[in-house]
């Protein structure tokens, strides 16, 4: 007897503990923290993810979906009221709103982030991938060495690189030390310019401009969501601007090293049901998406007077300007 209770004891530790109901509707938070495309692909791809595991909007999910615009007080409040409408689940987009959502919920309901440029540095992970409380998701490491050669090919006297960076996103503090590391390797200077709000990017690019030969885009949130006041400048000096991912060279940017957002946010989809299924997120290692490809903006390319190199256009991705 006690042979065949150890048997299915041990069994039973081989199986996860799974609390998913199948006739349960649960109800997910999105928490995006601005509006663009990059983010907005984010939360498609989540939802298409969670499909993918079973998870069906109008069937066994519904979604609440807020946008903080880029305000971190506005993100504090979505995610405080997500809180206390007791959601099964907040899915936080982007660093600042994970970050938020993380600190809100204080371990009284899972947190999955997608579009989380260092978790460790964010203070979401230790460095070994796992959540510091019941949090997980996935992250979007900026290619900013292949980035840098891209330009550099394309660019070939190029001195200096101008970038706008968001004082309150760690994310982006992130990036730009990566940025001032690598640049040197490739006969870069940086520039960097900070800001506070997106109110101040409007005063600060002519300034930026004046000093460089080209800007090159973080995955800032606040500085995307006024990319059309960077663009506007510099066409009108005829000065390239490289942007993050797909999404900004469809907005104008001349080219990107870019992560594809669609397929980031369908794993933290399918991150997310495994959490919903009975899994603690803590013990889920988050996801790193760090293979990139190259995208221009032919159009964009031709005004500037920027000739492809070979080796990079036979590779390259073109992009249509929205």
């Amino acid at each position: 007897m006690k042979k065949i209770i150890a048997l299915v004891l041990s069994v039973l530790l081989l199986v996860p503990f799974v609390s998913f109901a199948a006739d349960k509707t649960y109800t997910v938070g999105i928490a995006q923290y601005a509006v663009h495309g990059s983010l907005d692909n984010c939360r498609e791809g989540f939802i298409e993810g969670m499909a993918q595991e079973g998870f069906v909007e109008g069937q066994n999910v519904v979604y609440e979906v807020q946008n903080a615009q880029a305000d971190t007080s506005l993100a504090a409040q979505i995610a405080s009221n997500f809180v206390a409408n007791k959601v099964d689940l907040i899915c936080a987009i982007a660093t600042p709103m994970a970050v938020i959502s993380f600190n809100a919920a204080d371990g009284a309901l899972p947190v999955v982030y997608s579009a989380v440029s260092d978790p460790v540095e964010a203070e979401l992970s230790n460095a070994e991938k796992m959540g510091l409380g019941p949090v997980t998701g996935t992250s979007d490491t900026l290619p900013v060495a292949k980035q840098l050669s891209s330009i550099r090919a394309m660019m070939p006297e190029a001195k200096t690189i101008g970038i706008l960076y968001t004082v309150g996103e760690v994310n982006s503090q992130v990036q730009l030390k990566t940025y001032q590391d690598l640049a040197p390797a490739q006969g870069f200077a940086i520039e960097a310019v900070a800001i506070t709000t997106g109110s101040d990017i409007a005063l600060a690019v002519p300034g930026l401009l004046s000093k460089v030969d080209c800007v090159s885009m973080l995955l800032d949130n606040t500085v995307v969501q006024y990319l059309d006041v960077v663009l506007d400048a510099a066409d009108e000096k005829k000065i390239p601007v490289f942007g993050s991912e797909i999404e900004q060279v469809a907005k104008g940017c001349a080219a990107s090293e870019g992560i594809d957002y669609l397929a980031l946010g369908r794993s933290t989809g399918v991150i997310a049901a495994r959490v919903l299924k009975g899994e603690d997120a803590a013990s889920i290692p988050y996801e790193v998406f760090e293979e990139s490809k190259l995208y221009i903006n032919i159009e964009k390319l031709e005004y500037l007077g920027i000739m492809m190199p070979e080796a990079l256009a036979k590779d390259a991705i073109g992009v249509v300007t929205d």
